[in-house]
C-alpha cells in the first residue's frame, strides 16, 4: 500500500457510478475488504474526508458516512484531532493466516538453452556480512560521509531536469572525463571520457561484453580459481568455459593455448589475481596479448581493487600496454568506494566501442545521474585520491594486525601469504586440513572463511583459505583470529 503524510492512497478501490448499489455502501465495501485482507493495517491512518472526497469525486458527506458505518462495525475508530485510524482491534480479532502447502507448477519452465546451460554452473557468491574475515568489504568506518553528504546536498539543488531526467545510457559526462583522467593520471592508460562507458557495477560490464562477444560454444578462457560474479556474468553467453590454471606469476598462457589456442575471450585480473592475489608478470601479459593477437581473440582486464597497492611499484595495466587493441578494461567504485553505489566502468578498445554503445543506448536505462554527479564532484574535488591514499595505509596496517596475529596464533594450523596489495589476503592449511570443513567450522561460530575451492571450476593442488581484512578494525581482526583458532583445536580435538 502506497503511503503518504495524509494518509494511504485509497487508488484499488474500485466505485462503479452505474451500479445500483449506493456510493457509500461501495466505499464501505472497499474499505472493508482493505482490512480484512490486510493491505490496511492496524494503526495506518485513512485521508482526511476532505481530501478522499477530492481524490474520489465524492461528496464529503458521502465519504463521512462511510466512515461513520465502519466505526460502528469497529473496523475503524476516530482519534480527536488527529484523524481516522484503522482500529487496533483488528490484530486481536483477525484469525492467525493458516500455512499454506507449497504447490508445486504443473510443469516447469522451459528456459533458453543458454540459461538452461549455465544454471547449473553457476556457483553461489559470498556472503558480504560485516564480520570477519568477509573478503571485499570496504572500510565503512572510514568512509568520508561529512564530504559526501556535502556533494550530495550540492547535485539536490541543480536544475530539476538535471537532476530527475533520464540518464545518459553511456554515463554523466563529467563522470566520465573524471574516470579518463584518474586513469590516465594513475594507471597509465591513454584514454579520454569518449571511451568511457559507466554501468551498473562490473558485473552489467561483463554480461554486456559476453552478450556482444560470445556464442554458445565460444572458448572463454578463465582463470582457475577465479571471480565468481564475473563467471556467472559471463556464463550466461553460453560460452564453453575453459579453466586456466594461475600460478605465482598470474595467468598461465602456455597451458591456455594448449587448452583452447582458438579462444574467442579471456578474463583475467592481473593487477591483483582474484583470489590467490598473485600478480601477472610482464612475460605473461605480452605473451596473453600476443595470444589473443594471433587467434583474434579478445581479454577482459578486471581492476577490481588495483588501487590498494600498498608498497612498492605496480606492473603497468594489461590496457596500457595493449598496442593491437584487445584489451576490454573495466573497473569499479564498489571496493574503491562503496558498494551500495552499484558503479562501474568499461573501456573499450575502438573496434569495440561502437558496438558497445550502441547496446548500451539500445537497451541500458542507465545509471541512475545523483551518484554518478556526486562520484565526478568527489573525484574532480579531489577527496578520491585523498580517500584512497588513506585506505592504501589503513588496509595495510589492518593486513599486518592479520598477518601478525595468525603468525602468532595460528601457525600450527595455517601459513599466512604475505601480500602488498588489495583488501584479502590467502593462507594456506597444513597437516590435510580440509577447508571446506575449516569453512563450515568458522560460520558456525560467527566468521567468514572462505575456502580457495570456491572459486574453482577444476580442483585447485592446495587446501586454502581467503581471509579479508580491509573492513575490520584491529580488535575484530584479533578476535578473529581468536575465535579461528578455536576452530582448529576444535577440529584437532574431533579428529
Amino acid at each position: 500500500m502506497v503511503k503518504w503524510a495524509k494518509g494511504a492512497l485509497l487508488q484499488s478501490i474500485v466505485i462503479d457510478r452505474e451500479a445500483p448499489q449506493a456510493l457509500s455502501l461501495q466505499l464501505c465495501a472497499g474499505l472493508r475488504d482493505l482490512i480484512l485482507g490486510g493491505m490496511l493495517k492496524a494503526g495506518d491512518r485513512l485521508p482526511a474526508t476532505r481530501i478522499l472526497a477530492a481524490q474520489l469525486g465524492m461528496a464529503r458527506t458521502t465519504i463521512v458516512e462511510s466512515f461513520e458505518r465502519l466505526v460502528a462495525e469497529g473496523l475503524l475508530e476516530t482519534r480527536v484531532g488527529a484523524g481516522t485510524y484503522v482500529s487496533q482491534a483488528i490484530n486481536a480479532e483477525r484469525p492467525a493466516a493458516q500455512p499454506q502447502k507449497p504447490t508445486q507448477p504443473a510443469t516447469s519452465a522451459r528456459l533458453a538453452q543458454s540459461m538452461a546451460a549455465a544454471s547449473g554452473r553457476f556457483a553461489e557468491r559470498l556472503a558480504h556480512q560485516p564480520r570477519a574475515f568477509t573478503t571485499a568489504m570496504p572500510a565503512f568506518d572510514e568512509f568520508p560521509m561529512a564530504q559526501w553528504s556535502r556533494l550530495a546536498a550540492k547535485h539536490w539543488r541543480k536544475q530539476r531536469f538535471d537532476v530527475l531526467g533520464y540518464p545518459d545510457p553511456l554515463g554523466y559526462r563529467p563522470l566520465r572525463e573524471a574516470i579518463a583522467s584518474h586513469l590516465r593520471t594513475n594507471r597509465g592508460i591513454d584514454c579520454t571520457g569518449d571511451q568511457i562507458c559507466v554501468v551498473a557495477g562490473a558485473q552489467q560490464a561483463f554480461q554486456l561484453i559476453g552478450g556482444a562477444l560470445l556464442d554458445p560454444g565460444d572458448k572463454l578462457w578463465f582463470e582457475n580459481p577465479g571471480a565468481i560474479g564475473a563467471r556467472n556474468s559471463l556464463l550466461l553467453s553460453g560460452a564453453d568455459l575453459v579453466p586456466v590454471p594461475v600460478d605465482d606469476a598470474g595467468l598461465n598462457v602456455e597451458r591456455g593455448l594448449e587448452l583452447a589456442p582458438d579462444f574467442t575471450l579471456a578474463f583475467v585480473t592481473p593487477s591483483h589475481q582474484q583470489p590467490l592475489g598473485t600478480k601477472m608478470s610482464l612475460e605473461r601479459r605480452f605473451a596473453l596479448l600476443d595470444a589473443a593477437e594471433r587467434c583474434g581473440g579478445w581479454i577482459i582486464e578486471d581492476d577490481w581493487d588495483g588501487e590498494f597497492r600498498f608498497s612498492g611499484q605496480p606492473l603497468p595495466t594489461l590496457k596500457g600496454i595493449d598496442t593491437g587493441g584487445r584489451v576490454i578494461y573495466v573497473g569499479t567504485f564498489s571496493k574503491s568506494l562503496f558498494p551500495a553505489l552499484r558503479l562501474g566502468f568499461l573501456l573499450a578498445p575502438p573496434a569495440l566501442a561502437p558496438i558497445l554503445h550502441a547496446s548500451l543506448e539500445a537497451f541500458s536505462p542507465g545509471v541512475p545521474t545523483a551518484p554518478q554527479a556526486i562520484v565526478a564532484d568527489f573525484i574532480a574535488e579531489g577527496h578520491f585520491a585523498t580517500h584512497v591514499r588513506r585506505m592504501r595505509k589503513l588496509y595495510a596496517e589492518r593486513y599486518q594486525t592479520l598477518y601478525d596475529a595468525a603468525q602468532a596464533q595460528l601457525g600450527d594450523w595455517l601459513d599466512i601469504m604475505p601480500t602488498t596489495t588489495g583488501m584479502h589476503t590467502v593462507a594456506y592449511l597444513k597437516h590435510g586440513l580440509d577447508a571446506e570443513r575449516v569453512g563450515a567450522a568458522a560460520t558456525a561460530r560467527g566468521i567468514t572463511v572462505a575456502p580457495i575451492s570456491r572459486f574453482c571450476t577444476e580442483p585447485f593442488p592446495r587446501q586454502g583459505l581467503v581471509l579479508g581484512f580491509s573492513g575490520f578494525g584491529a580488535p575484530q581482526i584479533e578476535q578473529g583470529v581468536r575465535v579461528l583458532r578455536g576452530v582448529f583445536e576444535g577440529l584437532r580435538a574431533a579428529a
